[in-house]
């Protein structure tokens, strides 16, 4: 569009009912893209939806929703609850028409397969056929030919109309054509009752495949069905029932023991221990008091809570789960792109071979038309990528639920591909491989005046944020020591923090900073070396002319963190830890978890570290998605730890929102297991057809066996695909 017309565009976004595979997508963003006036046409299979800009001075809303419901599929405008329903009964597409008619909304899901559209059209049909063959059986003659042809026009009138619609939006090859012309040839040659049987047997096949695909959708709607539809609201003294789409922020919500919470919010009232294996895969419950943040969806197990919400109930960390999960759907990997290209050949390549098989052994071998043109009809049937297009997208969806359900985020089909290549993993150490709360240990002074030195480090880093200071705040007010008060606070990167004490310029920082201001002295530097090599981290603590002394730190590995170096070790990925700490405190740390490690790193030397690992091996890099955003850039995959921080969801490539070391030996098995079975899908598909083509050009099976065989891969590829949704986190 001009820039004059993208500055009449608006967005508007639809919910499109019936799309079960990539196939879907392709097949109306091709419709709708040829319309005037539509741009940046935007469509998500998982959460059905489809968005694009429109210039209503060329094109109408009701012209895209026109355009989309003869593609058979249901549409409605995103804020009106329900797809509209299609036009003819039965009807739905995708590469096996898996559409019900009036999709899959919320009427949809909760029937029966036999009161949906294409449920109603199987019945129908096989009625039909059950007719004809009575027919055959007790009327011989020439009237049972009739009641087969009947049963197939009626059931490949909605077939071919979807073929049209999609032939006239310029996609001439799509499996509804193919069913078409097979089934219209099939008459055209006699075969009456195969060409009635391929049309009940394709039916079949559709209600199989919807029903197949929805289970993918399922575990994202149970996500959702976590979070209470109702909440008991308290406002000026008295409580009262509401529902929980209509809490605002600042609100304050009664939980009592054994509801789930109605929205992201911190504790303003009670302890409580709470369930939060809804959004973090954790099935121990944590204690939780006054002042911590809980989460939509999870359990207050024994206790009565009274909430403040603190996020929109359209923004809380499920929804954004279920957002993440949807977008990630459209970011495709390699593989799949691949095999999209490969089918854009494949497909007219087929349609080729059928009319070659067609022609050439009669006209140029005398042999029979009919037996040729009913082979290459079958031919046509088999040779569709259905199963091979569905093969990637269909285990990429599965994978990504089974993950989100287990507080393991993968952001798209590329992330879980990398993931899957996986050589080493990179380690932050404070918060990642430990557990981001150190603890002082020893105090020491160089003229025994460790109060003094403890009163002023903690004057210094008053007021900061980072884990080391708020240790030494924290243990200084254990011991009621008043920090000395400072002022003009400020960070230099990656040696410490200066502040003005008592008039005179104070520093806190690295031993090394401390040397490099010609205030070590040996005594203090033996003392570091043995707390260094304890595992301890130590800060120098100074004055411009001399050293005040020292205060050893000491952040505990995570409980699991061993263990989670020794799966990955099993998986054949190395482990590393990327430190700014020195290197006894590193190798002390390292050490004790077998893994290796580079120490002394400043921000910018992770990511050269993280740049130069890259350029030999697969490199994911595990941080707290704040401080390492940019080593998390500079890795193949980015992973943050976090329970569902914004900047956990946000800002890696993937998240462990369970804050589980192990969840990373968990990712790398599922992004494996999904490749696996991608693989093992694209051989189901490829073998299938490479059998069957070569039987059917030999003719030793016919039509029916040939839509067989290309539902029954596409139902096989789901199926599979849907096992990933069983994935165990535990080895």
């Amino acid at each position: 569009m001009s820039s004059n017309q993208e500055n009449a565009a608006r967005a508007l976004t639809w919910t499109v009912s019936g799309m079960d595979c990539a196939s879907c997508a392709t097949k109306i963003r091709g419709a709708v893209e040829r319309l005037p006036g539509v741009g940046d046409v935007e469509i998500s299979v998982m959460a059905e939806t489809l968005a694009l800009s429109l210039d209503e001075r060329e094109t109408a809303p009701e012209a895209v929703e026109r355009t989309v419901k003869r593609l058979g599929y249901g549409i409605a405008p995103r804020d009106v609850k329900g797809p509209v329903a299609v036009d003819q009964a039965g009807e739905g597409a995708c590469c096996g028409g898996h559409a019900p008619a009036g999709g899959h909304d919320e009427a949809e899901r909760d029937k029966r397969w036999y009161q949906t559209g294409k449920g109603r059209l199987v019945v129908v049909t096989g009625l039909l056929l059950a007719a004809a063959w009575a027919i055959e059986l007790l009327a011989p003659g020439p009237l049972s030919p009739w009641a087969f042809t009947i049963a197939c026009l009626i059931g490949v009138l909605p077939v071919a109309r979807r073929a049209f619609a999609a032939l006239s939006a310029g996609m001439p090859f799509t499996i509804e054509m193919l069913m078409t012309i097979a089934a219209a040839g099939a008459l055209l040659i006699g075969a009456a009752e195969e060409a009635a049987l391929v049309v009940f047997l394709f039916a079949v096949g559709e209600v199989l495949e919807g029903v197949a695909a929805d289970r993918a959708r399922a575990g994202i709607r149970a996500l959702g069905d976590l979070v209470p539809k109702t909440a008991l609201l308290e406002e000026d003294g008295a409580t009262r029932q509401v529902q929980a789409a209509e809490l605002r922020i600042g609100q304050t919500v009664l939980v009592r023991p054994g509801d789930r919470i109605p929205a992201d919010g911190a504790i303003v009232e009670g302890t409580a221990g709470i369930d939060e294996a809804p959004v973090t895969g954790e099935s121990v419950p944590k204690t939780k008091g006054v002042g911590e943040e809980v989460f939509a969806g999870s359990i207050s197990t024994d206790a009565l809570l009274r909430i403040r919400v603190t996020r929109t109930p359209q923004d809380n960390t499920i929804a954004r789960i279920i957002r993440l999960v949807e977008e990630a759907q459209e970011a495709r990997a390699p593989t799949e792109r691949f095999i999209d290209r490969f089918s854009r050949y494949y497909m007219p390549a087929i349609v080729g071979l059928a009319v070659l098989v067609a022609l050439v052994p009669p006209l140029f071998a005398g042999a029979a038309w009919d037996t040729w043109i009913y082979r290459a009809l079958a031919l046509l049937l088999i040779g569709c990528p259905c199963a091979l297009v569905i093969s990637v997208p269909a285990s990429i969806a599965s994978s990504l639920s089974a993950g989100a359900r287990r507080g393991l985020l993968m952001k798209g089909g590329a992330v879980i591909e990398a993931a899957a290549r996986t050589d080493l993993v990179a380690f932050d150490k404070t918060g990642t491989l430990t557990v981001g709360r150190p603890m002082v240990t020893d105090v020491w002074s160089a003229d025994g005046g460790d109060e003094q030195t403890l009163a002023l480090a903690a004057g210094v880093e008053a007021g900061s944020s980072h884990p080391l200071a708020e240790a030494i705040v924290r243990h200084a007010t254990a011991r009621g020591i008043r920090p000395r008060a400072g002022r003009g606070a400020r960070a230099i990167a990656g040696r410490g923090v200066e502040a003005q004490v008592d008039g005179e310029t104070a520093f806190v920082g690295s031993p090394r900073y401390a040397e490099e201001q010609g205030v070590m002295t040996p005594a203090a530097k033996r003392k570091i070396e043995m707390l260094e090599e304890e595992g301890k981290t130590v800060a120098a603590v100074f004055r411009a002319e001399a050293l005040a002394g020292v205060i050893a730190l000491r952040d505990e590995p995570r409980e699991d963190a061993r263990k989670a170096v020794e799966e990955l070790s099993a998986l054949g990925v190395r482990s590393l830890m990327l430190t700014g700490d020195n290197e006894r405190t590193a190798a002390a740390v390292a050490g004790g978890l077998s893994m290796e490690h580079r120490a002394g790193l400043l921000p910018d030397d992770k990511v050269a570290a993280i740049r130069e690992l890259t350029g030999r091996q697969a490199v994911m890099m595990v941080g707290d998605g704040i401080n390492d955003a940019p080593a998390l850039a500079a890795a193949h995959i980015g992973v943050a730890m976090g329970s569902g921080t914004d900047v956990a969801l946000e800002t890696a490539d993937a998240a462990l929102l369970g804050n589980r070391v192990r969840d990373v030996a968990a990712l790398l098995r599922l992004a494996r297991a999904t490749m696996a079975n991608i693989r093992q899908n694209i051989v189901i598909a490829l073998g299938l057809k490479a059998v069957f083509l070569v039987t059917t050009v030999l003719g030793l099976t016919g039509l029916w066996i040939a839509v067989m065989a290309d539902t029954g891969a596409t139902v096989l590829v789901t199926l599979n695909a849907l096992r990933l949704l069983g994935f165990r986190a535990a080895r």
